[in-house]
């Protein structure tokens, strides 16, 4: 409906978002945050008033409420909404109200807002939604109306955050050690972290986190927002000396990336925005939000072999039939034949591109293990770089206009490799021809999708033009195409690891690969980290070799299953060189994750804010609160011991629940158990002991864990 009340009070997962019009000037948030209850128009108009602060002799000295898109014109001197041009005029402009629509369903409650700057020939959609699950999320929508081009530069959406939120935390990282947590004070000035790579990158800060000082996973009132874009984009945290606190984020093309004809329109990626008391609340809005969706999986998430660290490139049919036969007996239910499949390609400096079977390695073709995979009860996956070449390849030497090239040549390799241009129609064809080919010829299921090489250099071949943002939205499209063509087919965004993992892609995947580490001691971090936004079941998490082929740490079988327990189980250890013993503990393992498989991919996530930082406890409650499985893990050497009590988070407090250990191979924890562990049946306790009171944790070996499953009575 259209609204002439110009204060809108938006509802829904706990959630309040109250935003003003008035004055015709574009959408500002006055509150985001807890739940304000039923209030009447007259209590919304009064809160607007109150928000509204004295003004001396300039409106740019005071702390005004700034919109969603900010403006220039408007007094607003710190990062700007619009950045853009019209030839070197029409700079700043300044858009005025032309319509605003309130939309209320149960799914979500929304403001759509029209503006236009008639002076500068531009029109601009802003629309504000608050999904169920108490999730916000804000896009625009910028045109134009002239006659002669208009290049947008950047488009930032910005959501305000109150003058408690004292502190800010956002994520770092590097290959194999991806979204490592790192705090500053919100101080005044800008904390801008940018992704230039053509993908979020390694080192991606994945939200921008502002809360209380000191906001942990259960206390703390806590804001954060993420972009859901899978190319250039720049998240920001800014204090102004006026006061105002606000977090925003936007994509950032090249010169020449985002330039609009006359009539033309441009549509931002969604800003998302969770808030929570404490990080485990603010990331139930996200994950709740994502199992809401029609294209979230629905099936159970199937136990994954995947063939790389067991054989590399060393493809052969009968060593890889035996490890699908070895897969199968362990209770794998797909079977991912990785990289080096296809022509040439014996090592990765070669023949990425031309993706067909290669003869000389399999000179009956792949369908004979495809077969061989179905047989024995899994279906079958394959990896593709769709976005990549390697120089050496058939592809590179037919089609040299099809690599990125910004006029100094195809740059610097990565990794040997180099990006391919899908916005090239004959290059996206050739790819997307190749991969249908292959994944319809041997019924794939699963296509692990990698992306090693940013986009150092990535200009339009002959002319040099920019062209990441459109290999991004290629990219998209060649997902899509897929899924439409294939009903069913699931999709792992890979990228070196954990290179491309964001709300954007998720819309078109069913999966993550968070790093290429499978090392426990880090990825039991890595793991935490990533599901700020990531719900278990979209994470890949295998249980890797005993020497991590990354860290070269040792660890045992044990705590290698306990910590890729959480998320989409899968194998990644040489089962064709494992014992007869580590077999069997394999097969338990994975018998184990299948019977909690349903609690694990559909439960509340939490995590105790341990007193000693050599603890982690995490766990996932069922959403009736009926069932939870809760990990404590020991991950250094503490300075006192015994650990003493640990608390359970997120049980109902008037219910009684039974706590037992779970061990599927009855080796036990290595280290000192208190007496109650050695209780088969356990002890019954009501939810509030276990939640405030605890109970005595065993004392365990450094990188060792246990398990715990609890059960209301």
């Amino acid at each position: 409906m259209t609204t002439t009340a110009p204060v809108v009070h938006l509802r829904g997962g706990g959630t309040s978002v109250v935003v003003t019009t008035s004055g015709g000037r574009l959408p500002r948030v006055l509150h985001w945050g807890p739940d304000l209850g039923d209030l009447t128009d007259d209590d919304l108009a009064a809160m607007e008033t109150t928000a509204s602060p004295a003004i001396g002799d300039s409106a740019v000295t005071y702390p005004q409420p700034v919109p969603v898109v900010a403006q220039l014109s408007e007094g607003w001197l710190g990062r700007p909404g619009i950045v853009g041009d019209r030839a070197g005029a029409h700079w700043a402009p300044r858009f005025e109200i032309d319509d605003v629509v309130v939309e209320r369903a149960t799914d979500a409650e929304r403001v759509r807002v029209t503006s236009s700057d008639a002076a500068y020939a531009l029109s601009l959609g802003v629309e504000i939604e608050l999904l169920a699950s108490g999730l916000v999320r804000v896009r625009a929508e910028v045109g134009n109306t002239g006659d002669s081009p208009y290049e947008v530069r950047s488009l930032d959406l910005g959501l305000p955050v109150p003058a408690t939120a004292g502190e800010l935390c956002d994520l770092t990282g590097r290959w194999a050690l991806e979204r490592v947590p790192q705090r500053r004070p919100f101080d005044v000035g800008s904390w801008v972290r940018e992704s230039r790579g053509g993908k979020p990158g390694l080192e991606h800060a994945f939200m921008m986190l502002a809360g209380e000082p000191g906001f942990a996973n259960r206390s703390g009132r806590v804001w954060g927002v993420h972009l859901g874009w899978s190319g250039n984009h720049a998240l920001v945290a800014e204090r102004t000396p006026a006061g105002v606190r606000r977090l925003s984020g936007g994509e950032l093309p090249w010169p020449g990336e985002l330039v609009l004809g006359p009539g033309e329109t441009s549509t931002t990626p969604w800003l998302y925005g969770s808030w929570g008391e404490g990080l485990d609340d603010l990331s139930h809005r996200v994950h709740r939000w994502l199992r809401s969706r029609p294209a979230h999986p629905r099936t159970p998430r199937p136990v994954v072999v995947n063939t790389w660290e067991a054989v590399y490139f060393q493809h052969d049919l009968a060593t890889l039939e035996r490890l699908a036969e070895a897969g199968a007996a362990i209770g794998a239910e797909r079977f991912v034949l990785d990289d080096g499949w296809f022509t040439g390609r014996r090592d990765d400096t070669t023949s990425l591109g031309d993706w067909t079977v290669d003869a000389t390695v399999w000179p009956d073709g792949i369908d004979a293990l495809a077969d061989r995979v179905r047989e024995l009860g899994m279906d079958f996956g394959i990896w593709f770089e769709p976005e990549m070449v390697n120089l050496d390849s058939d592809l590179a030497r037919e089609h040299p206009e099809w690599v990125f090239d910004a006029g100094h040549g195809p740059g610097m390799p990565s990794r040997h490799q180099h990006v391919l241009d899908l916005a090239h129609p004959g290059a996206y064809r050739h790819v997307r021809d190749a991969m249908i080919e292959v994944v319809e010829r041997l019924d794939v299921a699963y296509v692990k999708w990698d992306h090693n090489r940013y986009l150092l250099d990535a200009g339009h071949s002959p002319s040099g033009r920019a062209g990441v943002r459109a290999q991004t939205l290629a990219a998209y499209a060649l997902m899509a195409e897929l899924k439409e063509l294939r009903p069913g087919l699931e999709i792992e965004s890979c990228a070196s690891g954990g290179g491309r993992v964001d709300l954007g892609v998720l819309q078109l995947t069913d999966r993550v690969w968070p790093s290429d580490c499978n090392d426990p001691h880090d990825r039991l971090e890595i793991q935490r980290w990533t599901s700020l936004l990531v719900p278990p079941e979209l994470q890949g998490t295998h249980v890797g070799a005993r020497d991590s082929h990354t860290t070269h740490r040792v660890h045992p079988l044990d705590f290698r299953a306990q910590v890729a327990m959480w998320g989409h189980l899968g194998v990644e250890v040489n089962l064709l060189e494992a014992s007869e013993d580590e077999l069997d503990e394999i097969r338990a393992w994975v018998g184990l994750h299948r019977s909690f498989r349903a609690l694990l991919h559909s439960g509340d996530v939490v995590h105790a804010d341990a007193s000693d930082p050599a603890l982690r406890l995490e766990g996932v409650v069922s959403a009736d609160q009926e069932e939870a499985l809760f990990q404590l893990s020991v991950v250094d050497r503490p300075a006192t011991w015994p650990p003493g009590r640990v608390t359970l988070p997120g049980l109902a407090p008037e219910r009684r629940y039974r706590v037992r250990v779970v061990d599927p191979v009855g080796r036990g924890a290595t280290g000192v158990l208190p007496p109650w562990n050695a209780i088969a049946e356990g002890v019954v306790l009501p939810g509030t002991v276990l939640s405030e009171v605890g109970i005595e944790a065993p004392s365990l070996d450094p990188d060792r864990a246990v398990l715990w499953h609890v059960a209301a009575v």
